[in-house]
């Protein structure tokens, strides 16, 4: 099926790059040029991925995100400028799944947009085998199939990356993983980013997981050395 990506950003010439490209390979696109425009768009034609400039008329793309994510699993990839640190892991805290500093290679853009739909997407033969998609870490239950983690009977959602980092940690449990094994094995490219991204996606996974997140009982830190469960 054909993805459908929503291109948000104020300025004409970049938006029409991104369009050219994106519909050379395949992808479908549709365009916003402000903030409101971008929600709007986004709740009513629910794409497939969002790439969501920062700065931007109306509303700026950190709101964006926000308004997005409270309604929307899609991932989002957040493109930011150059110097931009405190946008940037802004922008992770509030559910952005990646970002991108401009200017950026076609290229590049290319390889990370695979990578966040190929996390989206379930195999089919995972959604017949229900025996075979729940992992467990004490009372904690991931459910492969619909990306939620079951704690005690309550649902917690997680974004994406959220979801598949804790499901590294679980599927490796006992080992302590690296921030660049983490980032390696969910972002699931050459990833040119700070790994600083997987210290806030830790964070915000304990947020919803722990019951305190100064003594995390799932999931823990090795000082020095990285993550484990």
């Amino acid at each position: 099926m054909e993805k459908k990506i929503l291109i948000v950003d104020d300025e004409p010439p970049i938006v029409e790059v991104l369009k050219f490209n994106l519909e050379k390979d395949g992808y479908k696109t549709i365009e916003a040029y402000d903030g409101e425009q971008a929600v709007e768009m986004a709740l009513t034609a629910k794409p497939d991925l969002i790439l969501l400039d920062v700065m931007l008329p109306k509303m700026d793309g950190l709101t964006v995100c926000t308004k997005i994510r409270q309604k929307l699993d899609c991932p989002i990839i957040m493109l930011t400028a150059k110097d931009d640190v405190v946008d940037k892991i802004l922008g992770l805290e509030l559910g952005a799944d990646d970002y991108m500093t401009k200017p950026f290679s076609v290229r590049e853009l290319a390889a990370r947009i695979k990578a966040n739909l190929r996390k989206r997407t379930v195999p089919e033969e995972a959604k017949e085998d229900k025996g075979t998609n729940e992992l467990k870490l004490q009372d904690l239950v991931l459910d492969d199939e619909k990306y939620v983690v079951n704690k005690k009977d309550k649902i917690i959602d997680l974004t994406m990356k959220e979801y598949e980092v804790l499901k590294l940690l679980v599927t490796n449990a006992g080992q302590v993983l690296t921030r660049e094994q983490i980032i390696k094995n969910v972002w699931g490219y050459d990833y040119f980013g700070d790994v600083r991204s997987v210290d806030v996606t830790i964070r915000r996974i304990r947020e919803k997981i722990e019951d305190n997140t100064a003594d995390p009982k799932y999931l823990k830190t090795k000082r020095g050395k990285g993550y484990y469960v």
